[in-house]
């Protein structure tokens, strides 16, 4: 208790150099909690944006199907598995889909396209389909003989509202499969490459065209939570209990997305820790010169019997107790400041990431923005304090009493 009365009158007797120390310590926590909750915020906001936009957060294959994909690959038990998907808790919805390829044309324009059958309802809760639409309409219902067609691909076509367009491929007996549809919506998904070759027809029509009725190739699912998405995907597989059929997250069947986000992630720790580092040398400078101003305060300590393990503890007291007030502080600034940029955020213009366009960017209130920084600047503060706290205990009596 004594020890804590001196560390707590040290501080506030040397007013300026205390409020220097603990400018110090609050500006880099401050700036460490801004900095890892806009991290946090931006590369989550960016993978939900990216799963839930299109591929999902968890996905369901023919066990071989993302090795090698093809169209007779199917799953065939779909009812089965609409009731096990209903009833896994988690799920906050799912979509199924079917994939090929074909010719399409209009006039006399033709381009090679990727046949997608979708359940628009289906589609709508889980990836938002209908909120892509950017021209036109979505489906009026499953067998109107209706197209979708991505932006890319219609101005490749010089395709518009009400033209027919026709479509060649193969269908999984080995016939022909060709029909005439009439476009009803142009959609944007973000993603210009895949716009540029999008054909989106409604489930039933494509299991119809494709010679699959029943049967689809993906079913893609959404969960309640990013942070969940691997114990769904657990449960959701154990639920499923078929060797046939493979159960993967989106870290899995984005394998590329998720190796730039984990790279940048590095890069975020990197910066982290030079934002310690200035925060350990300001530490380590005012608390070394401290301790060379008070030693005539330190060899009198000695010289009435003060152990040299009592002088170390009281610097590294002084330190943690100016460490610990700077920390609440920058607590409160960090914590209005995530709070704003999250409500907000920031627009930079259009930038692409992982073949996505994103405009704007927001933060993220949560734990570890708080926590990370807390104890990485108190750890920091404690190691570059030991230089002077030993300097301290180091101090002859003799010879710092005759100082002036």
């Amino acid at each position: 208790m004594v020890t804590l009365r001196m560390a707590f009158r040290n501080i506030f007797r040397h007013k300026r150099r205390s409020l220097f120390t603990g400018l110090s310590i609050m500006g880099g926590f401050t700036l460490a909690v801004i900095f890892i909750g806009w991290a946090d915020g931006s590369y989550n906001g960016i993978i939900e944006e990216f799963t839930r936009n299109r591929l999902g957060h968890i996905q369901i294959h023919e066990k071989t199907y993302l090795d090698q994909p093809s169209l007779y690959k199917t799953i065939d038990q779909t009812t089965r598995l609409a009731q096990i998907l209903d009833e896994t808790p988690g799920v906050e919805a799912w979509a199924p889909r079917l994939y090929s390829a074909g010719l399409a044309a209009v006039g006399e324009k033709s381009a090679g396209v990727a046949i997608l059958g979708i359940d628009p309802q289906k589609e709508n809760r889980t990836t938002r389909f209908d909120q892509k639409i950017v021209s036109g309409r979505t489906f009026s219902g499953d067998a109107a003989k209706e197209a979708i067609l991505g932006q890319g691909l219609a101005e490749i076509l010089e395709a518009g509202l009400r033209d027919e367009i026709v479509i060649i491929s193969q269908a999984s007996d080995g016939s022909i499969a060709n029909d005439l549809y009439t476009i009803v919506g142009i959609l944007s998904s973000g993603d210009e490459a895949s716009d540029r070759t999008s054909f989106y027809l409604t489930l039933t029509e494509a299991q119809e065209l494709m010679a699959l009725e029943g049967r689809v190739h993906e079913i893609v699912l959404t969960v309640d939570r990013l942070s969940r998405v691997q114990e769904v995907n657990d449960l959701v597989a154990a639920r499923i209990d078929d060797p046939a059929l493979s159960v993967t997250p989106w870290q899995t069947f984005a394998k590329a997305f998720y190796e730039a986000m984990q790279t940048d992630k590095a890069g975020m720790y990197v910066e982290l820790i030079v934002i310690v580092l200035i925060v350990a040398i300001g530490v380590l400078n005012t608390v070394l010169m401290s301790v060379l101003e008070r030693r005539r305060e330190y060899g009198l300590m000695k010289a009435i019997g003060t152990k040299p393990r009592q002088i170390v503890g009281l610097v590294l007291l002084e330190v943690i107790i100016l460490t610990l007030i700077s920390i609440a502080i920058g607590s409160g600034l960090g914590f209005g400041a995530n709070t704003f940029l999250s409500k907000h955020g920031v627009t930079f213009g259009e930038f692409s990431y992982g073949g996505m366009e994103f405009g704007i960017l927001r933060a993220e209130v949560n734990l570890r923005s708080f926590v990370i920084p807390m104890v990485t600047v108190i750890l920091a503060a404690l190691v570059v304090s030991l230089i002077p706290a030993v300097k301290a205990a180091r101090t002859e009596p003799a010879k710092t009493m005759r100082m002036h």
